[in-house]
């Protein structure tokens, strides 16, 4: 897809001067950004589905992360998947998995039922969230690679957040079987859009190869380590945002929700930051610094000074970081790659940590939180933040001394 010309030939200059597939890679990006919206389809209508279903507060729970679980256990294995199947391939599958579940879901009557869709639902999470950065990275030249894996990493704010705005309104109006039968379409749309866009022809299944060796895929385990860590003690902040507020600041529910839903959108602004600043040459190790602000950010949320205010602007700075470290990860990973054919699998490392990170933050800080009190999160989460900039220092010594392979 972007192979390195021979030197000694004009083809190098000509290279430099075609400009990246942009309006492919919007789709890609989009064809994410809607399945992050089913992601957090049931948040805006968990309440309503809970009363007709007679859901108790932990089956919603599960019907809720059932998704991130999935990934949790899939993420390496759905990788070798995909190189098998194919990108491209893989994305439309994805999408089609996504909403044939979010059909099945509209159907549902109980909660095995629910769960089931849920499950299903997952499994096409999955191989969306794989394949959708590996081809990113196959269609951007390689000037644009950071910025356009920048842009990747704001997949999940933009989708939950655009999801979290529609669903209230929709979930009013057509009720929440109307709600996700809407994002059924919306999703099967977005795979007939893919799947008219994306290259056709011998082309098609460029990214499919042999497997790679566990050697291949050290950087990128280290990478996903930084990933992990990062979402492990940074999205628990926003999640728990609105119980801190409520219980330690006396704000209701609906103003705790609108805060938190603005704060964690912050995000989105530290993953474009990210972009910008590859664009003009600076090295993944000293961005990697700027996440060090999570720890003084944390104690203005946890440390007990009492101002609702230092809560707040903590949080934002923890949201803008986690954003900012995601992307960071992203777009370092075809840096640190042998051959940027490997990029599905080693994508596909990095993704499994996230989810695992995904799904074991929020009961840990809650626990600690429970046992020990808000403050003793602050150390939780410096220690954290500190393995999570170490390994991505780590990681740039390599990005700076490396250049992968196309072949």
């Amino acid at each position: 897809m972007d192979r390195r010309p021979m030197p000694g030939t004009s083809e190098p200059d000509e290279e430099l001067r075609r400009p990246s597939p942009w309006g492919t890679i919007a789709v890609v990006y989009l064809g994410g950004v809607v399945a992050a919206m089913g992601l957090g389809k049931f948040a805006s209508v968990g309440p309503e589905v809970a009363d007709r279903l007679s859901l108790s507060l932990s089956q919603l729970g599960w019907v809720i992360s059932a998704v991130v679980g999935v990934g949790a256990v899939a993420g390496l294995p759905a990788g070798y998947l995909i190189r098998r199947f194919g990108t491209e391939r893989s994305l439309v599958t994805g999408l089609v998995l996504i909403a044939a579940a979010s059909a099945a879901s509209v159907l549902a009557g109980d909660f095995p039922w629910l769960l089931a869709a849920r499950g299903v639902e997952g499994v096409g999470y999955v191989l969306v969230t794989i394949s959708c950065p590996a081809l990113i990275i196959h269609l951007a030249r390689e000037r644009d690679r950071g910025a356009a894996m920048s842009l990747w990493a704001t997949f999940v704010p933009v989708g939950i957040g655009a999801s979290t705005l529609a669903g209230g309104a929709a979930g009013s109006a057509l009720g929440w079987r109307g709600w996700i039968g809407l994002i059924a379409g919306l999703t099967l749309a977005m795979a007939l859009a893919a799947w008219a866009r994306l290259p056709r022809g011998p082309g098609r299944q460029a990214a499919a190869g042999s497997v790679p060796r566990a050697g291949a895929l050290a950087w990128p385990a280290v990478l996903a380590v930084s990933f992990c860590l990062n979402v492990l003690v940074t999205i628990p902040v926003i999640v728990l945002l609105p119980t801190l507020l409520i219980e330690e600041y006396g704000r209701s529910a609906a103003a705790a929700g609108a805060v938190t839903s603005a704060i964690s959108l912050l995000g989105v602004l530290g993953g474009l930051a990210v972009g910008v600043l590859l664009r003009r040459g600076a090295p993944v190790g000293l961005l990697a610094l700027a996440g060090l602000l999570v720890v003084p950010a944390a104690w203005l949320v946890y440390g007990g000074s009492g101002s609702q205010a230092a809560a707040l602007a903590g949080a934002g700075v923890i949201s803008v970081a986690n954003g900012f470290l995601a992307a960071l990860v992203f777009a370092a990973l075809p840096l640190v790659l042998k051959n940027l054919a490997d990029a599905d699998v080693g994508n596909g490392v990095v993704a499994q940590a996230g989810s695992v990170g995904s799904l074991l933050g929020p009961p840990m800080f809650g626990l600690v939180a429970g046992g020990l009190g808000f403050q003793a999160l602050v150390p939780v989460i410096a220690a954290g933040t500190l393995g999570a900039v170490g390994a991505l220092l780590l990681a740039g010594g390599r990005a700076s001394r490396s250049r992968p392979s196309t072949g």
